[in-house]
């Protein structure tokens, strides 16, 4: 087995701007997704993916290879994760270097560590699996969500066999965590997608190790359970 794992790391971030090296309990954020990929035997490169060379100088001191920067056109705000992994992949494969899998772990998810990663790559041989993504459950039912109309009214907003169940009596729902993501290289090319239609297994986390960085305040929270973690390690 021969896995590429890329971390995709644009420069321009409008929500957050540079948080990819925004330093987060010491490290910069993109330290933590290289870091969670590091010292895995079927893991044979571990790139940083970014149109940015101050990105690309962190990542480099962090361990990371920087093969190359992300042309523009892959870079914008409508670029996709899969345009930029198709790039990487092709690259490589102009060089005469070709993988089984590929893995995507984004920077935004800084609780998932080496641990994850492996059970991640565990489950995949386990399972004789073309693809693993990661999961947790969801902290509140979507059996008890749904859209509002402009007025708001909320008739039939909950279905009527679900008005008096108990929370604890619903089904347990899970949600993509955008963690962990691993896929055969050759049916990532068939589907044009990371989430294959078929042979996909989840790999379940929990909800700590699944915050998931977008605003200020996602950055306050993972900060805080990474001093909780190190307060009892």
């Amino acid at each position: 087995m021969k896995i590429l794992a890329i971390v995709p790391a644009r420069g321009g971030s409008k929500r957050l701007p540079k948080k990819n090296i925004k330093r987060l309990h010491g490290k910069p954020l993109i330290q933590w997704a290289i870091e969670s990929a590091s010292d895995i035997a079927e893991i044979s490169r571990v790139i940083v993916s970014t149109d940015c060379p101050d990105i690309a100088d962190i990542a480099t001191q962090a361990g990371a290879e920087v093969p190359f920067l992300r042309p523009e056109e892959l870079a914008s705000d409508t670029s996709s994760s899969t345009d930029a992994i198709k790039h990487a992949l092709r690259y490589y494969e102009a060089q005469g270097e070709h993988f089984d899998y590929v893995l995507l772990l984004q920077p935004t998810s800084p609780i998932r560590n080496a641990q994850h990663t492996r059970g991640a790559i565990e489950l995949l041989k386990e399972k004789q699996a073309d693809a693993v993504v990661s999961v947790c459950e969801c902290n509140h039912s979507p059996l008890w969500s749904n859209t509002l109309p402009d007025d708001q009214s909320m008739d039939g907003f909950i279905r009527p066999e679900l008005k008096n169940t108990r929370s604890q009596d619903l089904p347990d729902y899970f949600r993509l965590n955008g963690a962990i993501y691993i896929t055969k290289v050759s049916r990532f090319f068939d589907e044009h997608s990371l989430f294959l239609s078929s042979n996909i297994y989840a790999y379940v986390m929990d909800g700590e190790s699944s915050v998931d960085i977008d605003h200020e305040l996602d950055f306050l929270f993972a900060e805080t359970i990474l001093k909780y973690k190190d307060s009892y390690e």
